[in-house]
């Protein structure tokens, strides 16, 4: 295995590179992860703050807004690995007696429901809204905590049927991590770190502030870091795009990252082959749902990726009363035949925007990681999802 390069990469991938940079506000640093094979590439541009401009480097962490439920699929695949939760374990089995959310007892939310967004439990809280009007700017759900969680869910509605539809749900994902925690009697970043982050040597990766981060701006201001106590599986890690590398090495192949020699390192790697395997049916032209993660084939041929409309980050903007939801690029190209696949998952926080992709047929992977202000993350991210389309047919060709 190569050694990743950092700075500037060769000359062809730096050409497919720079429409992502270019996607990437301006006000705000980018870091870019590419593997291709042996191959690895980490390449970053611009400024990490302002006022000091000190230049974004391999290290500096970003928020990773949603990106964060695909750890949160993985502890959960780790433990159920492991015995100690089921997938088919109904919610209740680690709430307190008087904190579930009222659905059909017939069919009962599980883990698995929260873990592919077919639980039917709204994008967020009840009462968590009203609360975050005052503070949209600043950090809107911060003063929402797991006491708040526990007091809301009683009065939370389910829409449907558990397991019969696909509906974005942070809230499911969020309790997820909630209900992982209360099996385990860990804190969630706690959890994670010992199960997750630690094993794969992804030591800035956290639910906490750490270092100075990546600085987004609005409007010339600096925009507060994102926060969110009661739901921080759903969207609170950040990390770097050293971290990121290796996170797509393992999901790309289960023996690319030494795990120490422990008994349970059988788990995670049993893992990190669940966490990728489809497990709805992709329905209306959406994406499947994997255990946090999104999965799209990949059509034979070079279709465009056409736009299709999807869920939002926790944390996205609101106009007019309504939230405004990223448009992800779905690979529905007319090609008959499938060449293969990719795994990917989108994430908008107050400060950043970030982008995990990857496809193990090809052994291509592509992270990005951006600050700058909100608004730009459909550019970025459609760029994100061409620049991987892209990368998998040339070094498919290759």
């Amino acid at each position: 295995m190569n050694a990743p390069l950092y700075g500037p990469p060769d000359p062809e991938l730096d050409r497919l590179l720079r429409p992502l940079f270019r996607a990437a506000a301006p006000a705000g640093g980018a870091a870019v992860v590419v593997i291709r094979g042996d191959e690895r590439t980490v390449a970053c541009r611009g400024h990490a703050v302002r006022s000091t401009e000190r230049p974004v480097r391999a290290d500096t962490r970003f928020e990773l807004g949603s990106v964060t439920k695909t750890f949160t699929g993985l502890l959960l695949a780790e433990m159920a690995a492991r015995g100690e939760v089921g997938y088919d374990d109904p919610i209740d089995r680690y709430l307190p007696a008087d904190a579930a959310p009222g659905y059909p007892q017939e069919r009962p939310i599980t883990l698995l429901h929260l873990a592919t967004h077919t639980s039917g439990l709204p994008r967020l809280p009840d009462g968590v809204l009203p609360g975050q009007v005052p503070r949209w700017f600043t950090r809107p759900y911060a003063t929402f905590g797991p006491a708040h969680l526990l007091r809301a869910l009683p009065r939370t509605a389910v829409r449907g049927t558990p397991g019969t539809q696909v509906r974005y749900s942070n809230l499911g994902c969020g309790l997820l991590g909630l209900l992982l925690a209360n099996a385990a009697g860990q804190r969630y970043d706690d959890l994670l770190a010992a199960r997750v982050c630690g094993p794969l040597g992804l030591m800035d990766t956290s639910c906490g502030p750490g270092r100075e981060e990546d600085a987004g701006y609005r409007r010339g201001r600096r925009v507060p870091s994102f926060r969110l106590p009661a739901l921080p599986a759903a969207a609170a890690l950040r990390s770097t795009a050293d971290d990121m590398l290796r996170y797509l090495q393992a999901h790309l192949a289960l023996d690319a990252v030494p795990l120490p020699e422990r008994a349970d390192a059988a788990a995670l790697r049993t893992a990190l082959n669940e966490v990728r395997r489809p497990r709805t049916d992709g329905r209306r032209g959406g994406p499947r749902i994997c255990l946090g993660w999104n999965h799209r084939a990949l059509p034979a041929g070079a279709a465009e990726p056409r736009p299709v409309g999807g869920p939002g980050a926790v944390g996205w903007p609101a106009v007019a009363g309504k939230p405004v939801v990223p448009v992800l690029a779905a690979f529905d190209g007319a090609g008959p035949a499938e060449d293969g696949e990719v795994v990917y998952h989108v994430g908008a926080a107050r400060r950043s925007t970030a982008f995990v992709g990857f496809s193990p047929r090809a052994q291509v992977g592509l992270a990005v990681l951006a600050g700058g202000q909100p608004l730009r993350s459909r550019a970025l991210v459609q760029s994100a999802h061409e620049t991987l389309r892209v990368l998998i047919a040339e070094f498919g060709e290759g």
